[in-house]
């Protein structure tokens, strides 16, 4: 496929915006999600931002944006709408009960068969979700479709009908080589994403928003994890002085039990 005309999708997670404190439910079920702020998942909007600037190098033509959820989730792709993209796929989730158990594996199928359906060269995701911290669904599409999968991407160059790849890992970084089509996950140093300007909010509203829900894609939503109980982490004790090294090392041997 000629990288010009090259279609992108890119995944669109509306989750509790990471400014926000977040709370468990008393119940202890999951967490309080009513009347609390959402915004696009940072690693999703990165991915936006990077498809946005593989077209303005003249390396891509359309770009659609997927989200899935209720009908907040419009919300998040107008938001990607305003940053260039040109349409968007809504796929509903409308059950509350559905939506809490929807796990990567669910949007990997969904995803699958959106590929299937508009042929993309390339679909970039945000490397993880900032709620669930799952970092799974890029690498089951991938699986799913066949393809092949760069994750945690730092670095993202298209050459024609390949893209070279810098990837963050443990060691440090390393360069590779992957064919097209293929999926990609956005690290955080991938990019910076710019505002929508104000002009490109009010045209975002007349972008065409495609909506679908999961039993026209012929995927199942049945649960496949069952959440026991959600609870916040411990409060960390206060720290103490101590007065020399013996007491420092009396203190990580007989109470921390570290050495």
């Amino acid at each position: 496929m000629a990288a010009a005309g090259m279609k992108i999708m890119v995944g669109c997670k509306r989750v509790i915006d990471y400014a926000v404190k977040v709370r468990v439910r008393p119940d202890k079920t999951g967490v309080v999600t009513e009347g609390v702020k959402h915004s696009m998942n940072p690693f999703d909007e990165i991915a936006v931002e990077e498809a946005v600037r593989l077209r303005e190098k003249k390396l891509a033509g359309e770009l659609i944006a997927v989200s899935c959820g209720p009908k907040e989730c419009g919300e998040t792709l107008r938001t990607a709408l305003a940053m260039g993209f040109d349409r968007a796929i809504h796929v509903e989730i409308n059950d509350p009960k559905v939506y809490e158990t929807l796990s990567p594996l669910h949007v990997s199928k969904i995803f699958a068969k959106l590929v299937e359906k508009e042929k993309p060269g390339l679909v970039i995701l945000g490397k993880q979700a900032i709620d669930d911290d799952c970092n799974q669904t890029g690498q089951m599409l991938a699986g799913l479709l066949r393809w092949p999968q760069a994750t945690f991407t730092s670095k993202l160059s298209v050459n024609g009908d390949s893209a070279d790849i810098t990837r963050e890992v443990d060691g440090g970084l390393e360069t590779i080589k992957v064919s097209l089509p293929a999926v990609v996950t956005a690290d955080l140093r991938l990019n910076e994403p710019r505002y929508a300007t104000l002009p490109n909010i009010m045209k975002a509203k007349k972008k065409p928003m495609d909506k679908v829900n999961p039993t026209e894609l012929g995927v199942d939503l049945s649960p496949r994890v069952e959440i026991l109980k959600v609870e916040e982490p411990p409060v960390r004790e206060a720290g103490v002085k101590v007065d020399n090294v013996d007491e420092l090392i009396n203190r990580l041997k007989n109470e921390a039990c570290v050495i």
